[in-house]
């Protein structure tokens, strides 16, 4: 009998794993800044620039469900 409830399996991550994407974050972590003050609008795509994902974080990333499941 198949339980119909059971997640499906999570895709092979054949090039990295969770804790090299962390490890990118951390090295990123220092070029990041806090404002002074909240921002209240959006800031508009053209105003961000600069930011670099290695390949392999970007895959993980992507494979992953929008919601956490």
């Amino acid at each position: 009998m198949t339980n119909i409830d059971a997640p499906a399996p999570a895709p092979a991550d054949l090039e990295g794993d969770l804790a090299s994407l962390r490890g990118d974050c951390a090295r990123m972590a220092p070029h990041w800044t806090v404002p002074d003050r909240i921002a209240t609008r959006p800031v508009p795509p053209s105003l961000i620039h600069g930011v670099t994902v290695p390949p392999k974080s970007a895959r993980l990333l992507e494979a992953m469900s929008d919601y956490g499941d």
